[in-house]
């Protein structure tokens, strides 16, 4: 899958929470209806099998409840994608990656091959299983562990044991960290902490651009790594630098002239919207440009960034320069040429904030959007809960406005036709259903706060209950708001480009 995702340190961000978000973006051509649910731990499978890569995993017999944004059809499989479990650790999975012809040469990826011939009968050659990617990796990842590098490790064993039919990139984050771990070739990997003073842009490109290898095999502070890591690069003849400084990107990753239209102008932008007077955008000899092979995978920003810091770059489309489609600033070439960050073909956008200063209970919330980002609006919802709104869980195959995915999804589609007519209209919906959603958080945080100081005379599991229930109504009450909100919006975004269609006419007979 092309998607896009940005990693943001704790002290990065305006809260002191780790913050780890992803656009998913369905393949050119096809749309996948998403919705968010909550997987209890007796619905969880205790032997899961690939539907792409028919591999059947045994699992543990303890998995943790956690929250998942799955596919509405499931003829591809689940394809969990984002979520966070009854500990408080988040998961984002996958990035899709690019790598290079060394790696796939050295250790190639683990490939699904259907069956030959008819059993039974001279020729045959049974079916070869694939290994495990992104269909896969939330399922059998994210109800097992109690921290981010615990997400680090169980992931690490499963592609050392299974491999992988694609170069993928996963987040993780608990209240203190994010680690990012990036596949190399068919069964090996590297993770990287990502510093708590910076953030980290994620183009579908493999993005770590240093590396410590003794750190990765010795204490593990920063670092973790596949355990044959040294031997499989030096073997391979991998490392391009010449003072012996791993930098992955080059060792591991691709730079196509394809990556100068569809990756890097998207790192591109999102550095220089959140860094915009570090002086590397303009001028007659830049720094950085669209085409830039060298950006940074880390940086500190200029500033704490917030939430809306974040929906606002994985929503963008190059505002302010030659190449946003929706604006006169460029030529025609100019404006169709890179892959915009909100594009499209959106399926689902998860920011994933696992509260610190919060008690355990309440700590972890989900920020969803659902189809092209520029025209959608972001939604938090608590996690400890053990039913997701049915606006939110009940997506179809059919298309209708009931559901906020087709109803995000028409509101996109109408709305990109008539930018300018209907932008201001959608911003209007976008800033007030963002602030419902942060007055829900806080005002739900301080009654949960005030409640459980003066609960008494009830069982530890009875206090559970009573806030689990306290979320679900919480997120239930902000789900019939922006049911409302987005019907009305979706209302008058229609009425507008009814009157801008083609076959209008100004003189009536009324």
């Amino acid at each position: 899958m092309s998607c896009t995702t940005i990693l943001v340190g704790k002290n990065a961000s305006y809260d002191g929470s780790p913050i780890i978000a992803r656009n998913e973006d369905s393949s050119n051509g096809e749309f996948n209806p998403k919705r968010v649910i909550v997987v209890q731990p007796e619905e969880q499978p205790r032997t899961y099998t690939s539907v792409l890569s028919h591999l059947s995993i045994d699992l543990p017999d303890n998995p943790l409840r956690y929250t998942a944004a799955p596919n509405a059809i499931l003829d591809k499989g689940i394809w969990g994608e984002a979520g966070i479990n009854a500990a408080n650790v988040a998961m984002s999975a996958t990035e899709t990656l690019t790598t290079n012809e060394r790696v796939l040469g050295a250790d190639p990826f683990v490939e699904f091959t259907p069956a030959k011939g008819t059993p039974g009968e001279e020729g045959y050659v049974p079916e070869q299983v694939g290994g495990i990617g992104e269909e896969d990796f939330l399922t059998i990842v994210l109800p097992y562990i109690r921290s981010a590098r615990e997400g680090v490790q169980r992931l690490g064993s499963l592609l050392e044991q299974y491999g992988t039919y694609e170069m993928n990139g996963v987040a993780f984050s608990d209240s203190d960290e994010i680690w990012w771990l990036e596949t190399v070739g068919g069964h090996h990997w590297i993770a990287k902490r990502v510093p708590d003073d910076c953030y980290v842009t994620m183009p579908n490109q493999l993005g770590i651009d240093s590396f410590d290898v003794d750190d990765a095999l010795g204490e593990q502070r920063n670092h973790m790594a596949s355990s044959d890591l040294r031997e499989f690069i030096a073997d391979n003849f991998l490392d391009l630098s010449f003072d012996g400084m791993l930098n992955p990107r080059d060792a591991f990753g691709s730079h196509s002239d394809a990556d100068h239209v569809y990756n890097t102008p998207r790192a591109w932008y999102m550095q220089r919207t959140l860094n915009p007077h570090s002086g590397e955008w303009d001028g007659p000899a830049p720094r950085y440009t669209p085409f830039s092979d060298d950006l940074p995978w880390a940086r500190k920003p200029e500033r704490k960034l917030t939430i809306e810091d974040v929906k606002y770059v994985l929503s963008s489309h190059y505002q302010g320069t030659p190449y946003d489609p929706y604006a006169e600033l460029g030529t025609p070439a100019q404006k169709h040429l890179l892959r915009p960050i909100g594009i499209n073909r959106h399926s689902q956008l998860s920011i994933l904030q696992v509260r610190p200063y919060v008690p355990e209970q309440w700590r972890s919330v989900q920020w969803i959007a659902f189809a092209s980002n520029p025209f959608n609006t972001l939604v938090p919802l608590y996690t400890n809960v053990e039913t997701t709104p049915s606006y939110f869980a009940n997506t179809t195959a059919r298309v209708t406005s009931e559901n906020f995915y087709w109803a995000s999804r028409l509101l996109a589609a109408l709305s990109d036709a008539h930018f300018s007519e209907t932008i201001p209209d959608v911003e209007r919906y976008q800033e007030k259903t963002i602030a419902a959603g942060h007055e829900n958080l806080r005002v739900t945080d301080a009654q949960l706060a005030a409640g459980v100081s003066q609960q008494a005379g009830i069982t530890e599991e009875q206090e559970a209950a009573e806030i689990r229930a306290a979320l679900a109504n919480a997120n239930e009450q902000l789900a019939g708001l922006i049911k409302e909100e987005t019907d009305q919006v979706l209302g008058r975004v229609l009425f507008i480009s009814s009157n801008l269609m083609q076959n209008h006419f100004s003189r009536s007979d009324n």
